[in-house]
């Protein structure tokens, strides 16, 4: 619309400047004309009257001479007659006429002085006159003067009409012409337009049956018709090829992955059963923007690695509804259809009130179960009361999970990660026949570790509820199992991984999470990358050699400021790469209404200022960071240009930064150093593994990497990428889903 917009207004512009270019000239001669009018008309009668007046004025016959004066006033456009004699002096003057003005005299000084008529316009009172005054005669010489005054403001009243004419003409005229283009764009252009964006979209997504709306019948587009039929033919080829293919490899789970072949595997698996996802981020937030609502997707791991599940999949995704506009888009029932730009699957918004998400999510979530389980030497916070609106909050996602599974048979629902862990108890209690599935995306931490938890058997207790616990790792499944044994009276098998209580059998196994491989993100040349980073360090306003990137939620967890630490023992050991290299860390905010998140924010901030100061020389400094929110193309441009990723969490269920970034290199280079403390460090062996506690390991890591020949970046980031070829988050998928289907 707004390219409509502008092509009207320039269409407009154009007419205007014509109009206006016209309505000039045309001024400008009727200007000419009518003057040219008047000085005649005015000349005939001044001649005419001299006739008359000269023999009176010789003989000095004022009063006949006044009476001449006043006869002749006020005649249509006629103002009236002065006659002076040679020195000025005025011997008789229409009433109806000003006084004669300085320029009046002048006029008829000149005509005397020159002895012919002379003429000029002036303004009396705001009014326009054109004044011609002609010398009177004796036998011998010039005694006086006849000056004619003439009313000339008809003329701009002319003019005005001629502008006010015209502008009304080409208002009307830009008007129709206006709603005569808007007419033809959308009978000519925009319908067919329309018909052919809704078929490429059907065909996209699958709809490949119906033809391009609007263009068969428009003569302008039936060239592209005909491709676009081309187009469907070789889409439904295709799509068939693909589908045939993806059948064929149900069961071969070593074969190479991919979004169709999970769609097809699913289909299959289902056999019309329906997927319930359920997590407390929601993986699309839509917020108000001035009179607008955009939508963003969250700085997620989990969301990451769902979404693409839920796109192949289909079915209905439960998340807290966060942005502050999202309830402007759902329907009554509080859903809405994802991805927006290509609906996949139905998302439904569960509502917390600001006390609800305080205790349950700033309170217990993140202040005592995260750094429970992540062992970060940060001491958890338990409060009762946040223990309260912990359970008040499950209980809510678990009657959202009720409302939608009541018509249907045998549901299968994904719960996700430690913000509801009461709820697959919660929702087998009301439907036995639910198989349900939760999967810990953090580490489990050892019993001992995990007691200090005033409400752990509430929590455990709560999980057991689930028919399938999963976790990314196999140490994270026997330290759970551990923990139930110390804590709760059941049965527990250790040659199949269960636990049986109160007659229900939980499985407890490893599914490390992975991400969409191949991403989706298009496959750069190595001309286009070192463009893109001469590009990026344009931007950013950087001088430098040598690019590291560490990108994290600012967390505690993930060890920047032992990072920065690393990054200030490289400096220092190696000075000859000050000024040539500097490590960008993205640091996207988290949980901002948590004290202690905003008191981390601050000490990275100091710190990074601290070690700038330290080393910064003109036009470089070592550390730049950029605490916002960036997108996943934005952020693919840092992995692709950076000559080191640096991932040294200090204890991370997988990771899944570490993984993008290896997906993300197509030309096989670059340098992923990454922490033993991640569930990531367990796949991608060809890392640079390090201790991120150990300052003088990291530096050490990153002058090895930055100094690594070619042809050994290659080789680790062959097998990195190999690695995750054979394991993404389809097959992650397929796994889960085989394994909870086959238990109901």
């Amino acid at each position: 619309m707004k390219q409509v917009i502008a092509a009207l207004l320039i269409i407009i512009t154009i007419i205007s400047l014509i109009v206006i270019a016209f309505t000039i000239n045309q001024v400008g001669e009727e200007e000419r004309r009518l003057r040219v009018d008047l000085q005649y008309r005015s000349t005939l009668l001044a001649e005419s009257l001299k006739e008359t007046v000269e023999p009176n004025f010789i003989n000095k016959s004022e009063k006949y001479l006044q009476d001449v004066v006043e006869r002749f006033a006020n005649k249509e456009r006629f103002a009236g007659l002065g006659i002076y004699d040679n020195k000025n002096n005025v011997i008789a003057l229409s009433s109806t006429i000003p006084e004669a003005s300085s320029a009046a005299l002048n006029v008829v000084a000149n005509a005397m002085d020159a002895d012919k008529a002379n003429g000029d316009f002036q303004n009396f009172d705001n009014n326009k006159f054109y004044l011609l005054a002609i010398p009177l005669h004796d036998d011998k010489s010039v005694v006086g003067a006849l000056m004619v005054v003439q009313n000339a403001s008809y003329i701009d009243d002319r003019l005005n009409e001629i502008w006010r004419n015209n502008l009304i003409r080409l208002v009307i005229q830009a008007s129709l012409l206006s709603f005569a283009t808007l007419l033809l764009i959308r009978w000519i252009i925009y319908v067919p337009i329309r018909g052919l964006v809704e078929t490429l979209k059907l065909a996209r997504m699958g709809g490949v049956e119906r033809s391009p709306k609007g263009l068969t019948s428009s003569f302008f587009f039936r060239p592209l018709v005909k491709e676009i039929s081309n187009i469907r033919s070789s889409l439904i080829e295709a799509r068939t090829s693909a589908s045939e293919e993806a059948r064929m490899r149900l069961e071969q789970l070593d074969s190479p992955w991919t979004a169709e072949r999970l769609k097809e595997f699913v289909k299959d698996l289902l056999k019309g059963r329906s997927i319930f996802m359920v997590s407390n981020r929601e993986p699309y937030v839509h917020t108000k923007n001035g009179g607008r609502i955009s939508y963003y997707f969250p700085a997620s791991g989990m969301a990451t690695a769902i979404e693409p599940v839920m796109r192949s999949c289909g079915g209905v995704w439960i998340a807290y509804g966060s942005g502050d506009a999202d309830k402007l888009v759902v329907d009554r029932f509080n859903r809405i259809k994802v991805p927006p730009d290509e609906p996949k699957y139905t998302l439904r918004r569960v509502w917390l009130t600001e006390e609800e998400e305080k205790g349950y999510y700033d309170g217990f979530s993140n202040e005592g179960l995260w750094p429970l389980c992540h062992i970060a030497h940060n001491r958890p916070i338990f409060r009762k009361e946040d223990w309260e609106e912990y359970k008040k909050v499950n209980q809510k996602f678990a009657d959202a999970i009720l409302s939608e599974i009541k018509n249907q048979d045998r549901p299968i629902v994904l719960i996700q990660d430690f913000h509801l862990s009461l709820v697959p108890k919660m929702v087998k209690m009301q439907r036995h026949g639910a198989v349900i599935g939760i999967f810990w995306h953090i580490p489990w931490p050892n019993p001992e570790a995990f007691s200090i938890c005033p409400w752990k058997k509430e929590i455990l207790d709560g999980m057991l509820g689930a028919d399938l616990a999963g976790f990314q790792t196999q140490l994270h499944c026997n330290n759970f199992i551990e923990t139930v044994s110390r804590e709760l009276e059941s049965l527990i098998d250790f040659e199949q991984f269960t636990i049986t209580r109160n007659n229900h059998i939980s499985y407890i196994k490893p599914f490390p999470i992975s991400i969409s491989f191949p991403n989706g993100f298009d496959k750069r040349a190595d001309a286009d990358a070192k463009l893109e980073k001469d590009e990026l360090l344009k931007t950013l306003g950087i001088k430098t050699k040598y690019i590291c990137v560490g990108i994290d939620r600012l967390d505690y967890t993930k060890g920047i400021p032992e990072r920065l630490k690393g990054i200030e023992i490289f400096l220092h050991n190696n000075p000859s790469y000050q000024g040539n290299f500097t490590f960008i860390q993205i640091a996207a905010p988290s949980r901002t209404k948590v004290k202690k998140y905003r008191d981390f924010a601050l000490e990275v901030e100091k710190e990074v200022e601290r070690i700038n100061a330290l080393f910064k020389i003109k036009n470089w400094k070592p550390i730049i960071l950029l605490e916002r929110h960036h997108s996943h193309t934005e952020i693919q441009k840092f992995y692709r240009a950076t000559d080191v990723c640096l991932v040294t969490s200090l204890h991370d269920g997988m990771n899944l930064v570490a993984k993008e970034f290896v997906a993300s290199r197509y030309d096989e280079k670059g340098v992923l150093i990454l922490s033993q403390y991640t569930g990531a460090s367990r796949e991608l062996r060809d890392a640079l593994i390090v201790n991120p506690y150990n300052g003088e390991q990291t530096a050490q890591a990153v002058k090895e990497a930055l100094e690594m020949t070619p042809k050994e970046q290659i080789k680790r980031m062959r097998s990195m990428r190999e690695t995750l070829k054979n394991y993404n988050v389809y097959r992650w998928s397929a796994e889960l889903l085989k394994t909870i289907v086959n238990l109901g």
